[in-house]
């Protein structure tokens, strides 16, 4: 095989690898062990990346994040609006500012938002992880689009974003389905990071701690 050849098989195979590396980092790749909250933390994402003044209000108004937060996170730090959204709703869950859960996180790089949940005690089941749900809900009906708890449901953003209609013909709902079962936790970074545990605020009837207003931050 002469040179020019190889070395156009060379350039093929980096287009490739490219490619290939862009297609991973696209989407947002959730796996906390819970089906209904991996779903949720993909429609956030596509939401947040989608609607960011509604989001950045959601964050600061109900889960308490501090704006200045947010924009660090998002905009210097190149968090995924998923991960800000856990790193908030867990330090929710936990009656914790979220920024120091981000400064958890920060403590050790690398091991994704699964070791950070394990630390905290969060699990699957755990009191904590069913205060995330409860948020997670009240979240979407803030938004526009009421979901159930461990109601399999999918939410198409591009339908249901704000100033637009909602209803059953724009998402994907088995109804009577059973609630999906809970395992044990595990994350990954953002970009293709699995996480979802947060809390919310105790909503009426719920069980969930809540904030009291403090400002939380939260990083990748």
């Amino acid at each position: 095989m002469n040179k020019a050849r190889i070395w156009t098989l060379l350039i093929a195979l980096g287009i490739a690898a490219c490619g290939a590396a862009q297609a991973q980092t696209i989407g947002y790749n959730i796996r906390t062990g819970d089906v209904w909250v991996d779903t949720r933390l993909g429609e956030i994402n596509d939401y947040g990346r989608r609607y960011r003044e509604p989001f950045f209000d959601e964050m600061s108004g109900y889960y308490g994040a501090p704006r200045p937060l947010l924009v660090e996170l998002i905009d210097q730090r190149h968090w995924a609006p998923a991960d800000v959204y856990y790193a908030c709703a867990m330090a929710r869950a936990l009656n914790l500012p979220c920024a120091e859960v981000v400064r958890e996180y920060d403590r050790h790089p690398g091991q994704g938002w699964g070791a950070v949940a394990k630390r905290y005690g969060i699990k699957p089941g755990s009191p904590a992880f069913h205060a995330f749900k409860r948020g997670a809900a009240t979240t979407y009906g803030h938004w526009g689009y009421p979901v159930v708890v461990d109601r399999p449901v999918r939410v198409d953003w591009s339908q249901h974003g704000p100033g637009k209609g909602k209803g059953p013909s724009h998402a994907s709902q088995a109804k009577g389905s059973s609630p999906s079962r809970s395992h044990s936790p595990s994350g990954k970074d953002h970009g293709g990071n699995g996480k979802g545990h947060g809390g919310d605020k105790g909503d009426k009837g719920g069980h969930g701690k809540g904030n009291n207003g403090k400002g939380n931050g939260k990083g990748h």
